[in-house]
């Protein structure tokens, strides 16, 4: 008679929901390679679609999922539907707030994984096994000491977040429903808060986004 190890026994089932088609399968394989079962998607509708004949015990979400409704949505509503299945936020930036809008929050307990900072895929063994037994955790990874770091007030962080988009001044302006002079305004106190100085040879606003992808924004 063979006898099943727990491991035969009982896998974890992960839902990893990434709208990059390369980071998706990266991640998707490397999580299969730990001996989970994975599924993937790559919006909120496939994910809520897969959900239907699928119950993970684990989501992990990408926070800023391109057009539509982002990972804070999907987390939030898995949360009220399901809250029985674990949350593990992996972003590539240090705060949901410099992802996604700051009107978007994510669930207390999500465990949150910054990409640059994971050291190995036994960062997500961790994270997924830290949302399912409820650890008292808020982020996984190594932390790298790669300088000096900032802190930004919600508006400020809100601003830098548009400039990586792309957004210009004018842009700004429309999207926050203020004057050009106010954006103006606040883009200049968000580059003095960063420490950023007007410098003839440097664009400030690409000096203040490569400070945000590199981990050095914090946000109050």
């Amino acid at each position: 008679m063979t006898v099943k190890t727990p491991s035969q026994v009982f896998q974890t089932r992960v839902l990893l929901v990434e709208d990059d088609g390369f980071t998706r399968a990266i991640i998707g394989e490397a999580i299969a390679d730990t001996g989970m079962v994975v599924r993937t998607a790559d919006s909120v509708a496939a994910a809520m679609t897969i959900l239907n004949d699928y119950e993970p015990h684990v989501i992990i979400s990408d926070l800023d999922l391109g057009n539509g409704p982002n990972g804070a949505d999907l987390l939030k509503r898995i949360n009220k539907e399901r809250p029985w299945v674990g949350l593990v936020v992996l972003s590539s930036h240090t705060s949901p707030t410099l992802a996604v809008s700051s009107s978007s929050t994510i669930p207390e307990g999500t465990i949150y994984l910054v990409k640059g900072r994971m050291a190995s895929i036994d960062d997500i063994k961790q994270a997924v096994e830290a949302a399912i037994t409820r650890a008292n955790v808020r982020e996984i990874g190594t932390i790298q000491d790669d300088g000096e770091r900032v802190e930004l007030s919600q508006s400020q962080a809100e601003i830098l977040r548009l400039m990586a988009e792309g957004y210009s001044n004018a842009g700004i302006a429309q999207e926050r429903g203020t004057s050009m002079r106010a954006a103006e305004s606040l883009i200049q106190r968000t580059l003095v808060a960063m420490g950023i100085e007007a410098d003839s040879m440097m664009n400030s606003r690409v000096r203040a986004v490569r400070m945000w992808q590199q981990g050095r924004v914090i946000v109050r």
